[in-house]
């Protein structure tokens, strides 16, 4: 069946303008970091919704938009994710990962406890659909999916970061306890959680450096 279309909605910035939005937003940006002290301030669900909008909104492999979002703030629920992620990573940091990716982590002083899961008010688990199921229960192949879930989180951890939030993201390994907490099908599979909500009044972040811009970036 041949695609149907319809005009863009699109009206072209001035050139100074154009420049301008770059320049904003790249400064917004750049003072992302991640976060791993958390307040545990109330952060409305209406903020988190639209940020989950503007997530969803991402492109997609022939837009079958393969993802699915928990957005969690139940405390019980909060604290049994905690719970699990803390038993992975303890067998993580005790001898599933080799020595090499404990000292690629060491100067950022991760350890197996995350007290954050529970003190940030919002924790949002994002799932990757391998496949999607028909009005009548039958598998619908998705494609491009670690690529559209990739798009949609990274949309999602800009506009918290919009926002006004901050933001971590964190993934034990195995996740697979997050299907079963949050009751997810077995075609979804656990990408990430992504932890938001204000940083604590006394948070720190390491201090790191990035590649120097001409080090990951070419034109031609």
């Amino acid at each position: 069946m041949p695609a149907r279309y319809r005009p863009l909605a699109y009206t072209p910035p001035e050139p100074g303008e154009l420049l301008s939005r770059a320049r904003a937003f790249y400064e917004l940006m750049r003072t992302r970091r991640s976060v791993r002290e958390f307040s545990n301030r109330p952060v409305p669900r209406e903020v988190i919704e639209l940020a989950l909008r503007t997530a969803i909104s991402a492109p997609s492999g022939a837009n079958q938009q393969p993802w699915f979002f928990v957005a969690v703030s139940d405390p019980a629920t909060k604290r049994r994710i905690r719970q699990a992620a803390e038993e992975e990573e303890r067998r993580f940091y005790a001898g599933r990962a080799p020595e090499e990716w404990l000292t690629a982590l060491d100067h950022l002083g991760t350890g197996p406890e995350k007290p954050f899961l529970e003190t940030a008010p919002w924790l949002i688990a994002v799932f990757a659909q391998s496949y999607g199921l028909s009005g009548h229960g039958r598998k619908v192949k998705h494609y491009y999916v670690q690529e559209s879930v990739g798009l949609a989180s990274g949309f999602l951890i800009a506009a918290l970061h919009a926002a006004g939030l901050a933001t971590l993201t964190h993934t034990p390994s195995p996740m697979g306890f997050m299907r079963e907490i949050l009751g997810r099908p077995e075609n979804e599979r656990p990408v990430m959680l992504i932890v938001t909500g204000y940083p604590a009044e006394d948070a720190r972040v390491p201090v790191i450096t990035r590649k120097a811009f001409d080090e990951v970036v070419r034109f031609v």
